[in-house]
């Protein structure tokens, strides 16, 4: 199963990439996610490991995932080491007002469980679709407002003489 949610931030990718290339970050906006701890050696770029799980129903699902591609102020790819099969995405593009389009992926399967599989991952689409579209929006709600506190602390440094 594959869902997506999109939005506009109104600031640079620098200031987004700044929420999402955290990971200490992730419990702030990332609604449904009861757990995303860094489990590896570092916690950034390729090969940074996270426990992560996301609230579906009753049931927590989720795993061990692992960045396989990192790409400075525009992508970040994980896919699953264990637990539920999963390719996540965050697509940061600037846009010509020098805002920024971000993007949330995330294809997700239970491996090798046929018809009932099939029918779980129908179910859980309609709870993970809105958990990405909530994200999303989080998101854009705290990168904007961090972008209108540093703006004020710029004007209220420059007024003192």
């Amino acid at each position: 199963m594959r869902v997506a949610a999109r939005t506009e931030v109104a600031a640079s990718p620098d200031v987004v990439w700044a929420f999402v290339s955290n990971p200490a970050r992730y419990l702030e906006f990332m609604s449904g996610i009861t757990r995303w701890e860094v489990t590896g050696e570092h916690a950034r770029g390729v090969g940074a490991r996270y426990r992560m799980l996301m609230q579906v129903g009753s049931a927590e699902v989720g795993g061990l995932v692992e960045v396989v591609e990192w790409q400075d102020r525009r992508d970040i790819a994980w896919t699953s080491v264990t637990g539920l099969d999963q390719r996540g995405r965050w697509r940061l593009r600037e846009r010509s007002d020098g805002g920024t389009a971000v993007e949330l992926r995330l294809a997700y399967g239970v491996a090798g469980a046929g018809l009932t599989g099939w029918l779980a991952e129908r179910i859980a689409a309609r709870t993970v679709e809105r958990n990405l579209r909530q994200s999303v929006t989080r998101l854009t709600r705290m990168v904007e407002q961090e972008r209108l506190r540093r703006r004020a602390a710029e004007r209220r440094t420059a007024r003192v003489p």
